[in-house]
């Protein structure tokens, strides 16, 4: 395969990645790094690295246009951050000394807890009486809709950190955004309603794959020939999938989606544990 036919074919890869990946909210490195290791295995180190710039740029620029919006509650995802930077640079050393392997099977692992998460009923109840830590840091917030304002409170402030901290460490070992686990965190544990948590979890996924990025690029692990049209393909696949969700049915979509997914994570699992990388 020559190098021409390599990136036209990542290219194309890497925008179906970034178009399923906006359409059901997991990212768009659940999709590349399987594609990198078990189509053209690629050392799954490097797709991670590539992963992680992918995410970093998708990230940036989804973001801002939520932020604009008001959806996103910037304090309370600053103050997040600490917990996933943090995780993210532990992650990322992690890896360095873990075995391919074993990361390829925790990688099914999140995966097949990613799908799970997708397909389950979200919280979209907006609380009116949160806890105590939650106005003490001003993490209490509001969000528009069309019938007005909703202001919202936050319970569970520390659990929520400490998953926060678990999905950084994800992000960096795994080089996926870890969206499912900060949802989670979000959405289930602090009681943020999903449209809310959805928006900053987004908004944090640049910062935690930024973290672990330096530590993949001291130790050699971003190739500008795999990561670049990654980025440029990712990009675009979100572009397409903003547009295209308005006019799609995301139920059904999320549903082709937690199969394929699981059949992709069960074939990382199984490869992982017959030392296929």
């Amino acid at each position: 395969m020559t190098i021409l036919t390599f990136t036209l074919i990542l290219l194309a890869g890497a925008y179906l990645a970034g178009l399923v990946g906006s359409l059901t909210g997991l990212g768009g490195g659940v999709v590349v790094i399987p594609l990198l290791t078990l189509v053209f295995h690629v050392d799954i180190r490097y797709a991670i690295g590539a992963a992680l710039l992918a995410s970093i740029a998708n990230s940036s620029g989804a973001a801002s246009a939520y932020v604009k919006e008001g959806i996103t509650n910037i304090r309370l995802g600053m103050f997040l951050e600490i917990a996933t930077t943090v995780g993210a640079v532990a992650g990322a050393v992690i890896a360095v000394y873990t075995p391919t392997n074993t990361i390829a099977i925790l990688f099914g692992a999140i995966l097949l807890f990613s799908a799970a998460m997708t397909i389950r009923k979200k919280n979209q109840q907006a609380l009116t009486n949160g806890s105590a830590l939650s106005l003490k840091l001003k993490l209490n917030s509001s969000y528009p809709t069309k019938e007005g304002e909703v202001k919202y409170q936050l319970k569970n402030v520390g659990a929520g950190f400490s998953i926060m901290t678990l999905a950084g460490i994800m992000s960096g070992l795994l080089g996926i955004g870890s969206g499912a686990l900060k949802v989670l965190a979000m959405d289930s544990t602090m009681h943020i309603p999903f449209k809310v948590s959805t928006t900053t979890s987004n908004f944090m996924i640049g910062v935690t794959a930024a973290a672990s990025a330096v530590v993949y690029l001291q130790r050699g692990y971003m190739d500008p020939g795999i990561a670049f049209p990654v980025v440029l393909g990712v990009l675009g696949g979100a572009f397409t999938g903003s547009k295209l969700l308005t006019r799609l049915d995301p139920k059904v979509l999320k549903y082709i989606f937690c199969l394929a997914i699981s059949f992709v994570a069960i074939e990382m699992i199984y490869n992982g544990y017959n030392h296929q990388f």
